[in-house]
């Protein structure tokens, strides 16, 4: 039996994709913006001489990167309002990005900063610079240069990640798709156009990422 297809459902409801579009692109910014700061917080935590401080990074690291995102996402979603902690849906779903990208850009830069050469510190303070100019001239600028594909990769896995939290109604592009294939039933042309829509996504925010990384690390771009 034969197959009709008809992607006209699809084409009728483009305001809903765009609109998921649009929200899927707003996660990936805020949670990357802020998965990086989180990131350089945790790293710097990681590296602490202070035990209790080093201990609670590592086990931090430790339990995002060993269990699944979908749990962490339910757990901040459907977990903390049982102690009186509730959320909004968009909220909930920044947030656990945000906390599960951070762990991976903590250790993605701690390998970065201890690749670096110790006499390049050394080097640092032999010139007069300061704490702040040692910390984002001398550590963080190379290390970030020298991991750079890695954490740019971790930028593109998150705008990808963000599919999974339409499991909570988050108003993103795959929670569009499940409300235009509930209506239309047309599953096929669904998410063969929302699966090109995020192969579109993430060719476009890595050829950003590229460019970025040539001009400001002056970073090849191949």
């Amino acid at each position: 039996m034969g197959y009709d297809f008809d992607f006209s459902v699809v084409w009728d409801a483009w305001p809903i994709l765009l609109d998921g579009t649009l929200k899927a692109l707003y996660y990936t910014a805020v949670s990357s913006i802020l998965a990086l700061v989180l990131g350089v917080l945790v790293m710097l935590m990681r590296r602490s001489n202070v035990s209790p401080v080093r201990i609670t990074a590592r086990v931090f690291i430790e339990v995002i990167r060993n269990t699944p995102f979908l749990v962490q996402l339910f757990f901040i979603f459907f977990g903390l309002p049982s102690i009186g902690l509730k959320f909004s849906v968009s909220f909930a779903a920044i947030a656990a990005l945000t906390v599960n990208t951070a762990a991976y850009i903590a250790e993605v830069l701690r390998g970065g900063v201890d690749g670096l050469p110790y006499g390049q510190i050394e080097a640092g303070k032999a010139l007069g610079l300061n704490r702040r100019q040692i910390f984002f001239d001398i550590i963080l600028k190379p290390s970030v240069r020298a991991v750079y594909p890695g954490l740019s990769a971790q930028f593109v896995l998150l705008m990808l990640t963000s599919s999974v939290v339409a499991s909570i109604s988050a108003p993103e592009l795959t929670y569009s798709a499940q409300i235009i294939e509930s209506q239309s039933f047309r599953s096929f042309e669904v998410y063969f156009v929302v699966t090109g829509i995020y192969l579109a996504l993430s060719i476009c925010i890595s050829s950003f990422l590229r460019l970025f990384g040539r001009f400001y690390f002056s970073y090849p771009t191949k």
